[in-house]
């Protein structure tokens, strides 16, 4: 998992605006990074929503390498089919869960998109993981995530680092999304707990290199 977060741990300016308004402010150095990041991995997974709001290409452009694949999970398939990531700049495969329409599924195919049906009503994370390493060959994947889908990654226990790129800034805001959603914790032995395993300026950024370390109870 990597991404950008401000000093108090949000990844946006305030709720439903895009990342890219804060990742502007991302030294030239630290792109750099990003971008080499994303050509060491053989996919790259976001969310449904970031796409919408971010309208992201998730490509290669600033170093010299192969796009990886982008992977969305999109459980009723009703991305639009003008998006960025259907451009044939890069594979992209979108998981749908079982009540998305034939005619959806049809209509991303078409865009030459690939199509995996993973789960009855959401997308079964696990079972995408399966499925991407078995007909897709990923073994090391990215996720540059919100924070809903930050949080079902941890949940299932399918993120084994995270690298984290801190922007100088405080923005506040409740409802301004965050690392990571989803449920309260009930107490201290839920909590994941990271180990960091390497810090260092990459620019005028801090970056900062975790290992996951999973709670017995979660």
């Amino acid at each position: 998992m990597m991404s950008e977060i401000t000093a108090d741990g949000k990844l946006t300016l305030k709720k439903d605006a895009s990342s890219k308004i804060l990742m502007k402010y991302m030294a030239e150095e630290t792109e750099t990074l990003l971008h080499t990041t994303r050509a060491e991995c053989d996919a790259i997974m976001v969310g449904s929503r970031t796409i919408r709001i971010d309208n992201s290409f998730l490509t290669v452009r600033k170093v010299p390498g192969k796009s990886p694949i982008r992977v969305i999970p999109n459980s009723r398939g009703d991305l639009p089919l003008t998006a960025n990531i259907f451009r044939p700049d890069a594979k992209t495969v979108i998981a749908v869960s079982e009540i998305a329409s034939r005619d959806r599924v049809e209509a991303i195919r078409a865009t030459g998109a690939g199509v995996v049906v993973c789960g009855e009503e959401d997308v079964d994370l696990p079972l995408l993981l399966e499925t991407l390493y078995e007909q897709y060959g990923v073994r090391k994947m990215m996720v540059e995530g919100g924070p809903t889908l930050n949080y079902h990654m941890l949940h299932h226990r399918l993120v084994d680092e995270i690298r984290l790129i801190h922007l100088p800034f405080i923005v506040g805001g409740d409802d301004t999304p965050s690392l990571v959603g989803g449920m309260h914790i009930e107490s201290e032995d839920e909590m994941i707990r990271l180990e960091l395993r390497t810090h260092y300026l990459c620019g005028t950024n801090l970056v900062t290199e975790y290992d996951v370390l999973y709670p017995a109870t979660l």
